[in-house]
């Protein structure tokens, strides 16, 4: 099935100097000393449309008046198509603000045409942008309901209809022949299509005919689909001057949208990313703040970054304000396929627990989250180190740093930090009663490189019936001495 959705940005003139969410500014663009768009304050204020400046001036003189900025709405355009990435591969940039994507192949991934143009309209709002969302089984007629919010088309039939009433001015090849048009009677895109083809293709030329046979489906749309970077660099400049570091997640999130429509497009997932934030520059410059984030899983979702640098923000004090925000991602590598369970467990897959680990990491800091790192040392006490789960221990360095001849008894899950020294009575060792020792002797002769410690390890049971894991020191030189035991560690 073949389905787009097209979305247009009327504000967009507009938004790209004042976000969706500072619904509290007063601002009018201008293009040519005339009122190009301006903000719901302005237009409450009396402010219209192709109103001159000094007009606009007198009914809001609190407003901010700023000339109209093509290179910033490109900026901004690319922007979103690059967000939107995530959604469909297949998108294009049409006429008038407006984006083209083909979601025929998206609609079950993303369950259902409904649920994919909520999530569509999320994204815009989390963007910033107010946009008009419209389908239609083709390009041209999306584009079409789009412009005018004429809402949804699932078949041709449909599309037909909705497009009958529309207005002709909506066609920009028409648009020079409206008096013309007017003046025979045709208003309505409906009432044109029922002309005389050759006369109207006499009259306005070919591309208003190829132009109404795309929208009805009667001709193949050609398109040129937007290709992602080889790279990933996002750049967001603030409208003001930023002073607590928690009120840039706005900013943060929609520079991670723009990450995430990426990753999907290039098929890859990152495993680190910078998010610079820019202070003041000229004189009074000074280099940018670093915030990085260090995934122990490789990941391509949005939410869980936001989660992260939410957590980091939250802790991050700022020696200046921020002006803008630029983000990297300077680690990336090809996306896992998704897992093969035929019955996985909810919440316990290995990236679930990686998550985890980095939300407490982005929340306690790496140095009080720890994981074991084996080292090459009989001594149990030395054959474990504490890392910060941010290093990356290789399984296969795990596994040859631990010795070849390991004896196969068992260990103790709870080694106590310093071991304890153990009191004698009827020549047993005793801890809250008398000690059985249970196992034979284990022995450990190590540290000649440094301390030489000579140990033989037992299992003891106690009169509770609880089981612990005792050594024994052996002193060649003193022979006669009474042996002092030791408690290292407790089974379970």
């Amino acid at each position: 099935m073949r389905l787009w959705i097209a979305i247009h940005l009327p504000l967009l003139p507009l938004e790209v100097f004042c976000p969706r969410w500072s619904e509290d500014s007063c601002t009018v663009v201008l293009e040519q000393e005339r009122v190009a768009a301006m903000s719901a304050l302005a237009a409450g204020a009396g402010v219209q449309l192709d109103m001159r400046r000094g007009g606009a001036l007198m009914l809001a003189p609190q407003s901010q008046f700023h000339q109209r900025a093509p290179q910033l709405e490109v900026e901004a355009m690319q922007a979103v198509a690059m967000a939107l990435l995530q959604f469909t591969p297949q998108l294009a940039q049409a006429e008038e603000a407006t984006l083209l994507l083909d979601i025929g192949a998206s609609l079950r991934l993303f369950g259902g045409i409904r649920a994919l143009c909520r999530q569509v309209a999320a994204s815009m709002r989390a963007l910033g942008f107010t946009a008009v969302l419209s389908c239609a089984p083709s390009a041209r007629g999306a584009w079409l309901l789009a412009r005018s919010n004429a809402g949804r088309a699932l078949t041709m039939e449909a599309l037909v209809r909705r497009m009958d009433r529309l207005p002709c001015s909506l066609l920009p090849p028409a648009r020079p022949y409206l008096s013309w048009l007017e003046g025979i009677g045709c208003m309505t895109l409906g009432e044109m299509r029922r002309l005389p083809r050759p006369g109207l293709q006499r009259r306005c030329g070919r591309a208003l005919l190829d132009m109404l046979d795309d929208a009805h489906g009667e001709r193949p749309e050609l398109h040129q689909w937007l290709e992602a970077p080889a790279s990933f660099r996002a750049k967001l400049e603030l409208f003001d001057r930023v002073e607590n570091a928690e009120a840039l997640l706005f900013g943060a999130h929609r520079l991670l949208l723009q990450l995430t429509g990426w990753l999907s497009a290039r098929q890859l997932a990152v495993e680190r990313i910078h998010l610079l934030m820019e202070h003041e520059r000229g004189k009074v410059a000074r280099p940018p703040t670093l915030i990085e984030i260090v995934l122990a899983e490789p990941t391509w979702r949005d939410a869980h970054l936001v989660r992260l640098l939410k957590e980091r923000l939250a802790k991050q004090v700022l020696d200046a304000p921020v002006i803008g925000l630029c983000l990297e991602a300077p680690q990336v590598q090809p996306m896992a396929p998704p897992s093969d369970s035929l019955f996985p467990e909810p919440g316990g897959s290995k990236e679930d627990w990686q998550r985890l680990l980095e939300l407490l990491t982005a929340r306690l800091g790496p140095e009080n989250v720890l994981q074991a790192a084996p080292r090459a040392d009989y001594r149990p006490e030395q054959a474990n180190a504490w890392v910060s789960v941010q290093e990356k221990i290789r399984p296969a360095d795990a596994r040859a740093q631990l010795p070849p001849d390991m004896p196969s008894l068992p260990r103790p899950a709870w080694l106590l930090a310093k071991p304890i020294a153990l009191l004698m009575r009827d020549h047993r060792p005793y801890y809250g009663s008398p000690l059985r020792i249970m196992s034979t002797g284990e022995r450990i002769e190590a540290g000649w490189w440094g301390q030489m410690q000579t140990r033989d390890y037992f299992i003891a049971e106690g009169a509770d019936r609880a089981h612990y894991w005792l050594y024994r020191e052996r002193n060649a030189n003193a022979a006669d001495l009474s042996p002092r035991w030791y408690l290292q560690g407790l089974f379970g």
